[in-house]
C-alpha cells in the first residue's frame, strides 16, 4: 500500500460517493423511464489502465463492477480534453458493452495535461433501430439484425457534439428524441464526474489520487482472496437449462466446474452448449466477465461487507470459456437477450457453490428479468416504445431466511416503474400488480414470490414484447427438501374469449381493449415444508401469498377461523412423506435427465467442439430432433413416458459422431 489506511479510506469514500452523485445526476436529468424509474444505468471511476476502481453500491446496475474500458479507450487513439467516447459493440469494445441497445460513454480527465482517470457511464436505451422496436428480439439470428452496431468513436470532440455521429445514431432509432435526452444526460454524469475528481485531487494531491487507485484495488482483492480461503477446497460441479432458445423448443445446457484453491476459484464452463442462432449468446470474450461472475462479488461482499467495490474483487477469479460457446460466442452472434442466459449462470454458481457452502447459498432465484414492452404508433406516425414493468421472480430462500418475494437482485438493482407514471407514458390500463400465490418453492424456509401483473391495452395497433422469457419449461430448483418455484405464465385475453397461453413471444399484435397477462416464476425452497413452523404458515396465508389449500397439502398446516389448528397440524404431519435432501428440479428436469443424462451430454457436446463452428449448432439440433421426433410434443412438461428406447437412440448419435470427430480437433 502507497496511502496510509486511513487516507485510503478516506479516498475510497469519496470516490464511491462521486459515482453515486454521478448516478443520481443521470437518473435526475434522464429522459426514459428506463432511466429515471428502472434506473438500468451506471456509472463508475476507471483509472488509467482502464478498470473500475470506484463503483456506486446503493444506485444503478450493480453487477458490471469488473467492466474494462480500455479495448474501447485503445481503439479510438489519442484523447484530449473535452473528448467523450460512445460505443454500444459487444465485439470491438471486448465485452464493455455486451448488446446495442446499452449506450456506454468513456470521458478522459485530465490533470495539467495527463490522463488521471476515466469516467464511464451506460444507460440502456428505448431503441437502436434493428429488426423489431426496442431492437431485442430473441428470435434475431445474428447481431446485424439487433440495430445499428457503434464501434468505440468520439461522440464529443474536444467539448463539441460530433454532429455527424449524431445525425447517423439518431436515424436509426425509432424514439431518436428520448435517446438523445439520455445521452445528454450521461453527459451530464461525466461532468459531474470530472468535478469530483478535480475536487479530490485539489484536496490530497495527484499523486495520493493516483497511488490511491491502485492501492484500493489491491486492498479489494486482498478482501476477496481472505474470503475465497473460508470455502473448502476442491472442484464443485453443477448444470442448469435454459428452456430453449425460442427458435426451436430444443433446451439450452449450461455446464460449470468451480475450483476453489488457496483463495483463488476457477470457473471452467466446459460442458455448456455451443452458441446458438438466437439472441442469447453472452459475449465474454473468455474473460472473467461480468456476466459470468456476479455470483462471486455477491458471495463475497455477503461474507465480507466492509470489501471497497471495484475491480480489485475479481483479480483471483480465472475462467475457461470455450470459444464458440453460448458464454464466450464468437461474431456475429446475436446477443440482445444475453442476461437470460446471464441469470441461469447466475443459478448455475449459485449452485455450485452451494455444493461447498450449503448454509450459505440460497436455492435458485426465480431466474427471470422479463422486460415488457408495449410500442404504439403515434400521431406522426412514429413509435412511443416504453417498458412498462422489468418483471422480476423471487430470491431463493437460505438456511434460517426465507427467500424475498417479488424481488431479484441477482443481476441488477432494477426498481419497479410506479403506475401512474407508467399510465402517463404509454396506453396502457394495469388492472394489477401484484404477488403471485404459491408460486415461492415451499420449504422450512419458503422461496420468495413472483409478480403478476396484467393490463388492458388502451390503442390500436400496439405491440406487446417479452424479452427474456423464461423458466416455462425448467423450474427453479429447491435445496435439502425444499420445492422447486411455480413456472412462468403469459395470457392474452381478447374481448370475451378465453385466455389463450403463450410461450416466448418476439413481436405480439394487439387490439384495442386485449389484457396481457404475466406470472413470473417463484424462487426454490429450503429444507422440508413440513418443517416450516406453523404460525409463519398462516402469516403467509393471511398476506396471500400462499393459499388455505397449500399450506394443508404441502405444508401440513391446517388453518381454522381463529389461527392455526394445533391438533389437526400436528395429524397431517405424523403422517408426512420422506423428501429427499437432494436438489428438486422439479419434475419436467427429471424426465428431461432420465434420458439426456449428464455423462452423456458432456460426450455430446465434448464431440461437437471437435467440429468447425459453424456445424456445430445444427448437428447438435439433428441429434435432439432425432429423438424428440418420437415423444410427445410436450415433453418433458407432460407425463411420464418410458425413455429406455430413447436413451438407445441417443448413444447410437453420440457414438457415430464421437467417431466421425476422432481425427478431428475442432475449429
Amino acid at each position: 500500500m502507497r496511502l496510509d489506511p486511513v487516507t485510503l479510506e478516506i479516498l475510497g469514500n469519496k470516490v464511491a460517493a462521486a459515482t453515486e452523485e454521478m448516478c443520481f445526476t443521470l437518473q435526475r436529468t434522464g429522459r426514459t423511464l428506463y432511466v429515471k424509474e428502472t434506473a438500468d444505468f451506471a456509472c463508475a471511476l476507471a483509472g488509467v489502465d482502464g478498470t473500475f476502481f470506484a463503483y456506486p453500491r446503493s444506485i444503478g446496475v450493480s453487477g458490471f463492477v469488473a467492466l474494462d474500458c480500455m479495448p474501447a479507450i485503445a481503439a479510438v487513439g489519442k484523447l484530449e480534453p473535452g473528448d467523450v467516447i460512445l460505443t454500444n459493440d459487444p465485439y470491438r469494445s471486448v465485452g464493455l458493452a455486451t448488446h446495442l441497445p446499452d449506450l456506454h460513454l468513456i470521458a478522459p480527465y485530465f490533470h495539467e495535461g495527463q490522463i488521471v482517470a476515466y469516467g464511464w457511464t451506460f444507460v440502456h436505451c428505448s431503441d437502436v433501430g434493428g429488426r423489431v422496436p426496442s431492437s431485442i428480439s430473441p428470435l434475431n439470428r445474428e447481431i446485424f439484425q439487433e440495430g445499428l452496431q457503434i464501434p468505440p468513436i468520439k461522440l464529443v470532440r474536444a467539448g463539441q457534439m460530433n454532429e455527424d455521429v449524431q445525425l447517423l445514431f439518431t436515424a436509426n432509432s425509432r424514439t431518436p428524441d428520448a435517446n438523445m435526452g439520455d445521452i445528454r444526460a450521461m453527459l451530464a454524469a461525466l461532468a459531474t464526474g470530472r468535478r469530483r475528481v478535480e475536487t479530490l485531487i485539489a484536496q490530497h494531491g495527484v499523486a495520493s489520487f493516483l497511488a490511491g487507485q491502485q492501492d484500493l484495488l489491491d486492498y479489494a482483492a486482498e478482501k476477496a482472496q481472505r474470503v475465497l480461503r473460508k470455502v473448502p477446497e476442491g472442484t464443485y460441479r453443477f448444470t442448469d437449462f435454459l428452456d430453449d432458445d425460442a427458435i426451436s423448443n430444443l433446451p439450452i445446457r449450461l455446464a460449470l466446474a468451480v475450483t476453489f484453491r488457496e483463495g483463488t476459484v476457477h470457473l471452467d464452463f466446459t460442458g455448456t452448449d455451443p452458441q446458438v442462432a438466437a439472441a442469447m449468446n453472452v459475449p465474454s470474450h473468455g474473460k472473467p466477465h461480468a456476466w459470468l461472475t456476479l455470483r462471486i462479488l455477491a458471495l463475497i461482499n455477503t461474507l465480507d461487507p466492509t470489501a471497497p467495490l471495484n475491480a480489485g474483487l475479481l483479480r483471483n477469479v480465472s475462467i475457461t470459456a470455450p470459444k464458440g460457446s453460448l458464454v464466450n460466442p464468437e461474431h456475429p452472434a446475436a446477443v440482445g437477450v444475453r442476461h437470460a442466459a446471464a441469470i441461469r449462470v447466475n443459478d448455475l454458481l449459485n449452485g455450485a457453490f452451494g455444493l461447498a457452502l450449503p448454509d450459505v447459498m440460497p436455492a435458485a432465484s426465480g431466474g427471470v428479468v422479463v422486460p415488457l414492452v408495449v410500442a404504439e404508433p403515434t400521431e406522426t406516425g412514429a413509435q412511443n416504445v416504453q417498458v412498462v414493468e422489468p418483471m422480476i421472480g423471487g430470491t431463493g430462500a437460505r438456511y434460517g431466511a426465507d427467500g424475498v418475494d417479488g424481488r431479484d437482485s441477482g443481476i441488477s438493482n432494477l426498481a419497479n416503474n410506479p403506475v401512474e407514471t407508467v399510465e402517463a407514458e404509454i396506453g396502457v390500463e394495469i388492472l394489477s400488480y401484484s404477488l403471485r400465490q404459491d408460486s415461492g418453492g415451499a420449504g422450512k424456509w419458503r422461496g420468495g414470490c413472483g409478480l403478476e401483473l396484467s393490463f388492458r391495452v388502451l390503442k390500436d395497433g400496439a405491440q406487446v414484447l417479452g424479452r427474456g422469457m423464461e423458466r416455462m419449461k425448467f423450474r427453479p430448483w429447491g435445496v435439502r427438501g425444499g420445492e422447486p418455484g411455480e413456472l412462468t405464465e403469459f395470457f392474452v385475453k381478447s374481448g370475451a374469449q378465453n385466455e389463450r397461453r403463450y410461450g416466448k413471444i418476439d413481436v405480439l399484435g394487439t387490439e384495442r381493449g386485449d389484457i396481457i397477462t404475466l406470472r413470473t416464476a417463484g424462487a426454490g425452497g429450503y429444507g422440508d415444508p413440513m418443517e416450516r413452523e406453523p404460525w409463519r404458515v398462516h402469516n403467509d396465508v393471511r398476506r396471500g401469498l400462499v393459499s388455505l389449500d397449500a399450506a394443508r397439502t404441502v405444508y401440513g398446516v391446517a388453518i381454522a377461523a381463529d389461527g392455526v389448528d394445533e391438533a389437526e397440524t400436528a395429524r397431517i404431519r405424523a403422517d408426512r412423506p420422506y423428501r429427499s435432501p437432494a436438489h428438486d428440479y422439479g419434475p419436467e428436469r427429471g424426465l428431461f435427465e432420465q434420458l439426456f443424462s449428464a455423462d452423456m451430454l458432456d460426450r455430446l457436446n465434448a464431440a461437437l467442439f471437435r467440429l468447425p463452428a459453424a456445424r456445430r449448432a445444427q448437428r447438435r439440433t439433428n441429434i435432439y430432433n432425432a429423438i424428440l421426433a418420437n415423444l410427445p410434443g410436450d415433453f418433458p412438461s407432460g407425463p411420464q413416458v418410458p425413455t429406455q428406447p430413447h436413451r438407445k437412440r441417443l448413444l447410437a448419435e453420440v457414438e457415430a459422431l464421437e467417431a466421425e470427430t476422432s481425427t478431428l480437433s475442432g475449429a
